[in-house]
């Protein structure tokens, strides 16, 4: 039996167990250069990591050639600090310079255009009007160079809907997934992430909270066209033959739909 702590989580803790278990920044930016080159023939040198948290992506980027630069943007300081203290910090002086974490609303106008912009662990589920969607879709567009790229990732299957909560393991850790609430009229959802620490089994419970709207792959790609993009793409994860994914995604337009799936959408401007 866990207990919980009745304590709240550190934030180093937080953020170290959060990037452990939901982010592969590696995946994602190798995923960002083979389309991006895929579509338009060349490598793009300049991301725009919305609602970027604590920026992990945003240092990697930075990190592959002295020619790459990448943003940070997100409205909360605390893992903005915490990306700072613990992955800009890791990078040499000279890439360091080349990573810019932005306190403010992905919606703003930043000053600067960028190859590639990404949105992801499903962070604009948090506009839940399509007006709203599309509002900020148009302002991505518009922030892009004419040879510009929007990356999202996004997820579904059958058990997206169901109040439940699924676990995974980690070695030092277990990862909860609670779908607390889901109302089938709107899509509005409400999810908690919950952590068990194994060295002393405590449990921290509600460290992060998601009230969203769950969109769909179909509504997205047509939010996305209707902003302007001149191509959006749909993606599939492959099979790894035990039922789960083997980590290969290939551009799909109509697939089997199973218990959960996560994949990416990609629009070309």
């Amino acid at each position: 039996m866990s207990k919980s702590s009745g304590l709240k989580i550190a934030t180093d803790l937080k953020y170290k167990l959060y990037e452990g278990s939901v982010q592969n920044f590696e995946v994602d930016v190798d995923f960002i250069n083979v389309h991006y080159k895929k579509n338009f023939g060349s490598q793009p040198k300049i991301l725009r990591e919305d609602f970027g948290g604590t920026g992990a992506l945003a240092c990697y980027w930075a990190a592959q050639s002295p020619e790459h630069k990448a943003y940070a943007i997100d409205l909360d300081p605390e893992p903005m600090n915490y990306g700072m203290k613990n992955h800009r910090s890791q990078l040499t002086a000279e890439e360091q310079k080349r990573v810019e974490y932005i306190e403010g609303n992905v919606l703003a106008d930043h000053g600067f255009k960028s190859d590639v912009v990404v949105a992801f662990n499903f962070s604009y589920f948090i506009f839940k009007e399509r007006a709203q969607l599309v509002n900020y879709f148009k302002k991505v567009y518009d922030a892009l160079e004419n040879r510009g790229a929007f990356f999202v990732d996004i997820f579904g299957g059958t058990e997206c809907g169901e109040e439940l909560v699924e676990e995974t393991e980690h070695d030092d850790h277990t990862y909860f997934w609670d779908c607390d609430k889901y109302n089938p009229l709107t899509n509005e959802v409400l999810y908690h992430i919950h952590f068990k620490t194994h060295d002393d089994n405590v449990k921290y419970d509600k460290v992060f909270t998601y009230d969203w709207r769950h969109w769909s792959p179909k509504e997205i790609t047509e939010a996305m066209e209707e902003a302007g993009f001149t191509s959006v793409k749909t993606f599939w994860e492959g099979d790894d033959g035990d039922g789960g994914g083997d980590g290969e995604f290939y551009e799909s337009t109509e697939e089997e739909n199973c218990e959960s799936w996560v994949t990416y959408i990609a629009a070309f401007k």
